[in-house]
């Protein structure tokens, strides 16, 4: 292919070094390499790359201006939309929202608008700090807003409103910020380095955040508006784990994702005894389901030093959600994947797993979600022998949600009912993300954030 029709591929460790290593896996484009992909760029009067970001940004422009040679113009379109660069440029699936309706993309293969967006991003970083790009202030007060939750929705909120000329203040319950982003994406995939420096261009621009702080306990929405807030943000996410229900479930050696992954994310359990976080180091380990998440914890297991990986699906690897990008590591790097295997339950003894037996299935009809339906293909059930079993089948919103939010409108899953600007049964309460649509996207929860972020803008105003 010529350099116009092929885009250019980012360097990777090498998949046998990285698989026992926490350090990031991609490495970026160097200047030539992302000027060089930026010329791929059609320039569209209406570019429909646009129209497929969440948060909006301004793509053409942002990669005109790396062709044109000005970087700093370029970061700071890019900031001018996203508060969180860094971040987008490596755990948003741009293959199927910007990339995926980008022009170059019907012919040949689509412009990288991610990796150039972690390119411009990246520069930035390097900078000494009082040089990078910082979010536009206006000088007006405005009003006073609680943002509860640090994730991808609260941030985008809180930079969005910054950047409105409201005053913000961001409760999180964990002692870190980042929320989903520090405890759920692994290390070599997002550096806690480059989350911390997003949260902290967030606080030089105004943004306070308070850690150790559960609403829902130690305070509420109520509380929050009666203390001098004119409107109170949830962004809580769904962080709740979900277990499949199987006889098992209660030995030893059995995680949910959530606890697996925070542990080795957010506690850094891969460094002990520097960091004193206990984690059981499997030999053999299954995970069950074929999300980023069981991805994530799978290439984490890997790291962790287990001799064995192995990934069980109902369906096939075709039907997995995770992204291709994040499959083809896990197997490059080790992971072996068992498709259409339905866990039937969890074996053990002593008090400890020792192994999952499943059944053989086959694909049928497709079913709500549209996917294919695996139903049993009636033969006998088998056992995969482990002594780790990490289950990544979904989340659900935290209970204490009801308690935090103050009577405001809850559907039958305990998510809050909120339009599509954020609007809940309560004028002077919104919510988006995760804890609005169930687990989603980052992005998707980013763009969430900034509309609900205008409209209270809108309302207060």
């Amino acid at each position: 292919m010529s350099d116009i029709q092929a885009r250019h591929p980012m360097p990777e460790r090498d998949a046998k070094e990285r698989a026992r290593s926490f350090e990031e896996v991609t490495l970026g484009y160097d200047d030539q390499t992302a000027l060089a992909e930026a010329n791929r760029c059609m320039q569209c009067k209406r570019p429909p790359c646009e129209k497929g970001c969440p948060v909006s940004v301004r793509i053409r422009d942002f990669i005109g201006q790396i062709v044109a040679g000005d970087l700093d113009e370029s970061v700071r379109l890019l900031k001018e939309r996203n508060a969180l660069p860094a971040v987008c440029g490596r755990v948003c699936p741009q293959e199927s929202q910007c990339e995926a309706k980008c022009v170059m993309g019907h012919k040949y293969e689509p412009v990288a608008i991610g990796r150039l967006e972690r390119y411009v991003a990246d520069w930035d970083r390097a900078r000494p700090v009082e040089e990078r790009s910082s979010l536009d202030r206006p000088s007006a007060e405005g009003a006073r807003v609680a943002v509860v939750g640090s994730g991808p929705a609260g941030l985008a909120c809180a930079g969005e409103l910054t950047q409105l000329g409201h005053q913000v203040t961001v409760y999180e319950a964990l002692h870190a910020g980042g929320g989903v982003l520090a405890y759920g994406i692994p290390e070599f995939r997002l550096p806690k380095t480059i989350l911390n420096e997003e949260i902290a261009a967030l606080e030089r621009a105004g943004v306070t955040f308070k850690y150790n702080e559960v609403v829902g306990r130690i305070t509420n929405a109520d509380e929050l508006l009666d203390s001098g807030f004119d409107a109170v943000f949830f962004g809580t996410g769904a962080g709740l784990p979900t277990f499949l229900g199987i006889e098992g479930e209660n030995y030893n050696g059995v995680y949910s994702a959530n606890e697996y992954l925070t542990r080795i994310n957010l506690m850094k359990a891969y460094r002990f005894p520097v960091y004193d976080t206990p984690i059981w180091e499997g030999h053999s380990v299954v995970v069950i389901g074929g999300g980023n998440v069981a991805m994530d914890a799978a290439r984490c297991a890997l790291r962790m030093r287990a001799d064995k990986v192995t990934i069980v699906y109902r369906r096939t690897i075709d039907e997995m959600p995770a992204r291709n990008e994040e499959i083809e590591h896990a197997i490059e790097e080790g992971v072996q994947i068992k498709e259409l295997c339905g866990p039937l339950k969890i074996e053990g003894r002593q008090g400890w797993c020792t192994g999952l037996e499943v059944q053989q299935m086959k694909l049928a009809e497709p079913d709500e979600s549209g996917r294919r339906r695996p139903v049993t293909d009636g033969s006998k059930p088998f056992v995969i022998d482990c002594d780790t079993i990490i289950t990544a089948v979904g989340t659900g919103a935290n209970p204490l949600t009801a308690d935090a939010t103050c009577g405001v409108e809850l559907n039958k899953w305990g998510y809050v009912v909120a339009d599509e600007d954020g609007r809940t049964s309560d004028p002077r309460i919104f919510a988006g993300g995760d804890i609005v649509t169930g687990a989603a996207t980052v992005i998707l929860a980013m763009g969430a954030g900034k509309r609900a972020a205008q409209a209270i803008h809108a309302d207060l105003t």
